[in-house]
């Protein structure tokens, strides 16, 4: 890759590639971009040159915090290619008056549909169908269907939301449980309101879709595992922290939960050595749910305009920090 020293964009997104639609609008407005995925792995000096002058970030998944900001004094915005936004250190923004967004519902239908594909495969056991098959084992599995079934949803927000509506269509028992809960959707979909532990011990399916802070980190622990169903399964699409990993191990391993399916772990990328790739019943993907070519194109193509509106001075959208520009210079 030619050495930029310091571009007006940095762009540390996996998905986003040098040439492409966004790389490509970004230029249009006349401004210089470089891609750096793994930006901690860039040497220091010419990490520091290329921060030296960045006005904006588009960010992928990677840690971005106080030690990037230090070295950007012309930042003026960062956006994250997805929701979830703890990768970023939003006080370490706030303090230096920038703005954190996110591209907020770009990814609604693609994580919505991933919940589904992960529902059904542990429902009717189709990664142990395949691997009997594979095995040379012809054995024709008990499973069970959605309909009928109660799914309990934790979090009603944009991609909470977009999953009740695809179980309405499965006929599914829909129970929700947010702090912030809309009651007007809820009603005009038939979804009941419960806390949240009675949510668990009612629940047949369990969905999260929670942001990770303080306040839901470890939030499903040994404690609250045991509160669920015997045979119910746990599906986490959010952030991996959310859930006790080591306790969620013994509750599938001890048959005290039927079974898990996890897109997302409290380390990314997963250490192949982890129990959650090795023991039966827990099924893992590797962050995968919004990673289509439809979400992960209109996620970038709302990054961009973002960058571009903010630059030219507009009020950035989508901002997780709406007090950033209060702070004391």
């Amino acid at each position: 890759m030619t050495s930029i020293d310091s571009p007006d964009v940095l762009i540390t997104t996996a998905f986003l590639e040098p040439g492409d639609e966004v790389d490509r609008m970004l230029r249009a407005e006349g401004l210089t971009t470089r891609h750096e995925p793994e930006l901690a792995q860039v040497a220091p000096e010419e990490r520091a040159r290329m921060l030296s002058g960045v006005r904006a970030i588009i960010a992928g998944t990677r840690a971005l915090g106080e030690d990037e900001f230090a070295l950007a004094p012309e930042l003026r915005i960062v956006v994250r290619t997805g929701v979830g936004y703890d990768s970023v250190d939003v006080a370490a923004a706030t303090a230096r008056r920038i703005p954190v967004c996110v591209t907020a519902g770009a990814n609604r239908q693609a994580v919505a549909e991933h919940v589904f594909a992960l529902a059904l495969a542990c429902a009717r056991r189709i990664p142990e169908n395949i691997g009997n098959l594979a095995a040379g084992t012809w054995q024709q599995l008990t499973g069970r269907e959605l309909r009928g079934a109660t799914l309990g949803i934790l979090g009603l927000g944009s991609i909470g939301k977009a999953v009740a509506t695809i179980a309405t269509g499965f006929g599914m028992d829909i129970v929700a449980y947010d702090p912030y809960f809309d009651a007007e959707f809820a009603a005009a979909h038939g979804i009941r309101r419960l806390e949240l532990d009675d949510l668990l011990r009612e629940a047949d399916f369990v969905t999260l879709h929670l942001f990770l802070d303080e306040s839901t980190r470890n939030l499903i622990d040994a404690e609250r595992l045991a509160e669920m169903k015997a045979d119910a399964v746990l599906i986490n699409t959010a952030r991996g922290g959310i859930i006790d990993e080591d306790a969620l191990v013994d509750a599938v391993r001890e048959g005290r939960l039927g079974a898990a399916a996890l897109d997302v772990f409290a380390d990314e990328p997963l250490d192949p050595a982890s129990p959650l790739l090795h023991i039966p019943g827990i099924l893992a993907t590797t962050h995968v749910a919004g990673a289509t070519r439809e979400a992960r194109g209109e996620s970038g193509r709302m990054a961009a305009r973002n960058v571009i509106a903010a630059l030219g001075g507009a009020d950035p959208t989508f901002v997780v920090n709406p007090g950033y520009d209060a702070v004391p210079a």
